[in-house]
């Protein structure tokens, strides 16, 4: 795996998905009224994070196919097929499904009550994406802390 490559590729993406969750997601919810639209929002932002993130892992998966065996790079191939893995999950398999509970429910999930099934349904998608964006997070740090030492290694031999 190309190691500045790696590092470049996971920690923009690191950046982008923390910003996300610490700055974007608290903002919509505090200041936007509707949940229902400061939801949708998040979810528009969330949809080009788990793109690229899944674009990130197939690229660096697909450069670590092709090179030579090195030390340790069955972690970072691991590594990175965990970061595009839980990207691509997120945005084909768990978000659809939120969406599609959210157009059968036809307005704020709030407003039902709290044991309606398509409440507690909802729920637990979104505890599963949450889930995985978390593990998103930690396989493209792992993705980061894998390629440092091979990068610093190779660049204090030059």
């Amino acid at each position: 795996m190309r190691p500045l490559a790696a590092v470049v590729l996971a920690s923009l993406w690191i950046g982008a998905a923390l910003l996300l969750i610490a700055s974007v997601a608290p903002a919509a919810f505090a200041t936007i009224p509707s949940h229902a639209v400061a939801g949708a929002l998040v979810g528009r932002v969330l949809s080009p994070v788990f793109l690229t993130g899944l674009a990130g892992g197939v690229v660096l998966t697909v450069v670590a196919a092709q090179e030579r065996p090195s030390p340790g790079r069955r972690a970072q191939v691991l590594a990175a097929v965990a970061w595009g893995l839980t990207c691509g999950v997120s945005q084909f398999i768990v978000a659809p499904r939120i969406r599609a509970i959210q157009d059968a429910i036809g307005g704020p999930v709030g407003a039902l009550a709290p044991d309606d099934a398509r409440r507690v349904a909802f729920g637990r998608l979104h505890g599963t994406i949450l889930g995985i964006y978390v593990l998103a997070l930690i396989s493209a740090a792992a993705v980061v802390m894998l390629a440092v030492p091979v990068l610093t290694a190779r660049n204090s031999h030059s």
